[in-house]
C-alpha cells in the first residue's frame, strides 16, 4: 500500500512540475520581459499579424528611458530591406523613466530625422515632421507610444490606447525609422537590438 501511495504522491508532483513547464513555456511564446515590461512576440494591425523583429532598453548615459520594439510582417536583419518594405510596420515605446517632457521627446525626434536624412529629403518632408511633433505630450512612467504605419493611410501615433493623428506618406514613415535603424541612431545598442543582430 506504501508503494502505491508513494507512485500517486510521485505522479502528482510530476503533473505540478509540468504545469509549471507548460506555463513558463507558454508565457515564453506570448511574451517576453525586457526591464519589467512584457513585450509580445507578434501584434495585430488591420488584421494583419505583425511580429517582433527586435527589442532593447534605450539609454541615455546610464538612465533607462523606454524599452522600444519594433514589429514587422517578417523578421529582417537588413535595414535596407525593412526601409524597402511598403507592409505595415510598428514602432513600440514602453517608458521607463519617471517623466520625460514633450519639448525633450521633439528635441530627439528632429535630432534623429536631422541626422539620417538628406537636406532635400528633410526639404519635403519638414511641414509633416511639424504636424508629427505637434502631437506630442509629457510622457511618465508606464506610459506607452506606439508608432503604427499602414499602407495609403499614414502613420498612426497613439499615446496608450489614445490616437492621437496620422501623419501621411511612405517617406515619413522611411524618415521616421532611420530615428532608430539609421547611420546615426538615437542608441546605436537598441539598434541591434531591433534588428536582432545583438542576441
Amino acid at each position: 500500500m506504501k508503494g502505491l501511495s508513494d507512485v500517486k504522491v510521485a505522479a502528482k508532483l510530476f503533473g505540478i512540475s509540468l504545469f509549471f513547464v507548460l506555463m513558463i513555456a507558454v508565457q515564453s511564446v506570448g511574451a517576453r520581459e525586457i526591464a519589467g515590461v512584457a513585450v509580445p512576440e507578434s501584434v495585430t494591425i488591420k488584421n494583419k499579424v505583425l511580429v517582433l523583429n527586435g527589442a532593447g532598453i534605450r539609454k541615455k548615459f546610464f538612465i533607462k528611458v523606454y524599452v522600444g520594439a519594433l514589429y514587422l510582417t517578417a523578421k529582417r536583419t537588413a535595414v535596407n530591406e525593412i526601409l524597402a518594405d511598403p507592409g505595415p510596420k510598428r514602432i513600440a515605446m514602453n517608458f521607463l523613466y519617471k517623466e520625460v517632457e514633450a519639448d525633450k521627446l521633439v528635441e530627439g525626434w528632429n535630432e534623429g530625422f536631422a541626422g539620417n536624412n538628406t537636406a532635400e529629403e528633410l526639404k519635403g518632408l519638414q511641414d509633416r515632421i511639424n504636424q508629427f511633433n505637434a502631437l506630442f505630450t509629457t510622457v511618465r512612467k508606464g506610459d506607452m507610444i506606439r508608432l503604427d504605419y499602414i499602407p495609403n493611410e499614414g502613420t498612426q501615433v497613439w499615446f496608450n490606447d489614445t490616437e492621437k493623428g496620422t501623419v501621411p506618406g511612405e517617406d515619413f514613415s522611411r524618415a521616421l525609422l532611420k530615428i532608430w535603424l539609421g547611420d546615426k541612431p538615437a542608441d546605436a545598442g537598441l539598434r541591434d537590438d531591433m534588428l536582432g543582430t545583438a542576441y
